[in-house]
């Protein structure tokens, strides 16, 4: 019976490594969500370019759990419109404008949402399983 806890314990530490890969991952699609239009402010100048999170292994007192271990450019083409009297517009008179998706973006958050609330459910219920096995030891 004394392993019992242990093993939850680990559970949710690499649970709670997940938790946190994923928090990391929704701030990323965040921000490419919120510069899905950002412009360069110079003529034919770059616009913001859409950043994807690496997740790499950790380990942990526990086992093995997930961290991001870099954010990274997405190396995908800018999106080209012509717009010749826009302000960012090159001397062909087409506007650069970035190479975030956002359905991608918007699919890729319910994902990350998803996965959070899988690993809160994993902490929830080894949570409770230690209690219960607390409460079965009482008797």
């Amino acid at each position: 019976m004394a392993d019992i806890k242990p093993m939850t314990g680990a559970t949710q530490s690499i649970a709670a490594t997940a938790l946190r890969a994923q928090q990391a991952r929704m701030r990323v699609i965040a921000e490419n969500m919120a510069n899905a239009n950002s412009v360069s402010r110079q003529p034919g100048g770059d616009p913001y370019r859409r950043q994807v999170p690496v997740f790499t292994p950790v380990k942990t007192d526990a086992g093995q759990g997930v961290r991001v271990a870099r954010v990274e450019p997405d190396r995908k083409d800018f999106r080209n419109v012509y717009d010749p009297g826009h302000p960012s517009a090159d001397a062909s008179g087409y506007v650069k404008l970035p190479n975030v998706d956002t359905l991608v973006e918007a699919l890729d958050m319910k994902e990350a949402q998803r996965a959070y609330e899988a690993n809160l459910n994993v902490i929830e219920t080894a949570r409770a399983m230690e209690m219960r096995t607390l409460d079965m030891l009482k008797k």
